[in-house]
Parts: structure tokens; sequence; C-alpha cells
């Protein structure tokens, strides 16, 4: 494998002067949020304290309600390293419609619950519920250092709620934030899904997570009467990831966990033209016609000149998506937000996917030019 070394140098994109890259990350936030200030504005529900949410059977003991079902997803979102738990609750005697596979539809009362730590402390939970109007509610919480009491944060979020390396600090997002990534796509509930839930795991699967007992996955739900409509395909041919390798099973499933909630066919960034998400009826198939030999479409501050493919196959380091994933300068780097470190591991799966993938960059452009 090769080996992978993460400089400001080696991208040409520095680390520093956040605030000199602000106004960029600014257009891009309202871009992302667009429609959703108009949205917030009209909620008037008060939001629970966490003790309200009903997540714990006994708040003093933080003695999870056993009636809540834990799960992993199979693609988990990196953030900064955190370890987190995750759980769902339905109201009694409802159902999860799957009839699209690409798209549930969640009942009435569905409550959903993240739970952050760093180095064994509880740093913050995320909480959404479906309300009455159809509408989903979003709330954050942060922990106290002692981790005994859980405060609402504000609308703008939480800086500095953990210390991070290199000077950095995990944020607690705003519910702004929050809809920027899950209004990205036709569900807002992200982390819960055909895929996700797959039966046939990735086994090479970045930061995957032990999966809580009783080991939640579609076999599951439908046997227990919590999901209904999922064609019977996915029962007997459970979803995975087409793909050439090992490597690009994986790292087709980091981008949709990490990035497709944003990049798909349906959201709001539809227009960019990369489709990162990957969904059931053409499973890994646009992930890669968009961004193999594709070309990148405005260079991003701080990217190099020779950016000028999204991949460059057998090319990580002038390939453009790799540029963005490794660098943590506001305006280039991706995610956009929720991290303020570089996942490691993902560029070193992205470099070795690429540098493994396909033909050189000159046979690429002949092919596209029909020669």
């Amino acid at each position: 494998m090769a080996k992978v070394v993460v400089t400001a140098e080696w991208f040409g994109a520095g680390q520093g002067r956040r605030w000199a890259a602000a106004g960029a990350m600014l257009i891009l936030s309202l871009s992302l949020l667009k429609g959703v200030a108009a949205a917030s504005r009209t909620v008037t529900t008060p939001l629970p304290t966490l003790q309200e949410t009903g997540l714990y059977d006994d708040f003093g003991s933080l003695q999870i309600d056993p009636s809540h079902l834990a799960f992993a997803p199979q693609y988990p979102l990196w953030s900064d390293g955190a370890v987190k738990r995750r759980w769902i609750s339905l109201p009694p005697g409802t159902t999860i419609d799957a009839a699209d596979p690409d798209a549930w539809v969640f009942p009435v009362g569905t409550r959903f619950w993240k739970e952050f730590s760093f180095s064994g402390r509880r740093v913050e939970t995320r909480y959404l519920e479906r309300r009455s109007d159809g509408q989903w509610l979003y709330a954050a919480y942060a922990w106290s250092a002692d981790g005994r009491e859980a405060h609402l944060v504000g609308p703008r979020g939480k800086r500095g709620a953990y210390q991070l390396a290199n000077g950095r600090s995990h944020t607690i997002p705003g519910i702004g934030d929050c809809k920027a990534c899950h209004l990205g796509d036709r569900v807002e509930v992200l982390g819960f899904s055909a895929l996700q839930l797959s039966p046939d795991r990735d086994p090479g699967a970045l930061h995957a997570e032990p999966r809580p007992e009783p080991g939640i996955d579609l076999r599951y739900l439908v046997d227990k009467g919590l999901l209904v409509g999922l064609p019977q395909a996915m029962l007997e041919t459970p979803l995975r990831i087409v793909a050439k390798s090992p490597t690009e099973r994986t790292a087709l499933g980091y981008m949709h966990g990490n990035c497709g909630h944003c990049h798909n066919e349906q959201g709001s960034l539809q227009n960019i033209g990369l489709f990162l998400r990957q969904n059931a009826g053409a499973i890994g198939q646009s992930a890669l016609a968009t961004t193999i030999g594709y070309p990148v479409r405005k260079p991003a501050p701080g990217q190099s000149p020779d950016a000028v493919l999204r991949i460059d196959p057998r090319h990580p380091k002038r390939s453009g998506l790799m540029q963005r994933v490794s660098s943590r300068y506001p305006a280039l780097q991706m995610p956009p937000l929720g991290t303020e470190l570089v996942d490691i591991e993902a560029v070193s799966l992205l470099y070795r996917w690429i540098s493994e993938h396909g033909e050189p960059r000159e046979e690429v452009h002949l092919k596209q030019k029909g020669r």
C-alpha cells in the first residue's frame, strides 16, 4: 500500500487562515440551506429536554429504555473519531414503509438518537423525531464534563465542545447545520436504510462498529413486522455495492455514508452532477460514472491546477476528489461540515483505490473524444 502523508504542501492547500475563507463557507452554507431558513422560522414547537425525549428508562443511572432498538450502519459517518451509539423507537403498532427502497417512509412518532463520545467521555447526543404534521424535529444536547447532565444546545450550536488534536475542537452543530445534511435527499433520516442495514455487510468498511444486540438488519425488521413493503428480492439477495475489488466496494461505501446525503440525484446539489449516494436499482454505477475520468467543473480555492479530473485513474495526488477529502482548508475541504480533522484512514483508502483503478489519464481522454 502506498504511503500517504497528509500535509498542506502535498496538495498546495493550507490548513490555516480559516477566517480568510469564511466568505466562501458562507456561500456554500447558503446554497446547502436553500429553503431551510424559512422552514426553521415557522417551527414553534418547544424543543424537549433530553430526559423528555424518552431515551432513558432511568436518567439517574443513564439506563437506556430497553424498548428502543440499537443499530449500527455498515458505512458510518466519520466525525473526528467519535464513538457513536444509535437507537430508533417506533410507536407501538406502527411500521416503516419500504415500498420505495431508496425513500423509506417513517411513521409519525418515530424517534432517533445518536450519542457521540470521545476518549470514553460522552460529549453530545442528537435527537430526531417525526411530529404529527409530518415534519422532523431536530435537537442536540451537550453533556457536562462529568457526564451526568445534558443541556439543550441553542440553534447556533456549540463550539469547543471537546478538544481534538492540532488545536481543533469538536463543534455541536446548530439546527441549520443539521438540516444542511439531512435535507440533502428525499428522506431526512440518514444511516437507517436498505444498504446501511443490509445483512451482506462489507468486511472492510471503514470505522465499522460492532452491531449491538439483537443485530438489527433488514431481515430482523421484516421478521418483527417493523418494515413492510420491501421488495422480496432484497431479502433473497441482500444489497451490496457492485465493485471490481474489495477496495472499490469499501471506497464507494465510504463515500455513500460520508458524501451521498448531499451528492445525489435528488438533493439541492444535483446540478453539480456528482452522485455518490448508492441507489438500490443501480448500486455502484452512478458513483463511478460521475467520478472516474469526469472533469472538475469548477476548481475550488486551494485546489492544484493539475486536478482537472474528479478521479484521475492511477493518479490520486492530482485527483480533485482526493484533494478535497484530504484538506481541512475551509473553502476546499469535503465534507464542508461536521469534521475538523482529516480522516487519515479514508485518505489512505481512496489513495489506494485510485492508484489501483483503471486506465491512465491519457487513455481516458482518448475514449472521451471517441478515438
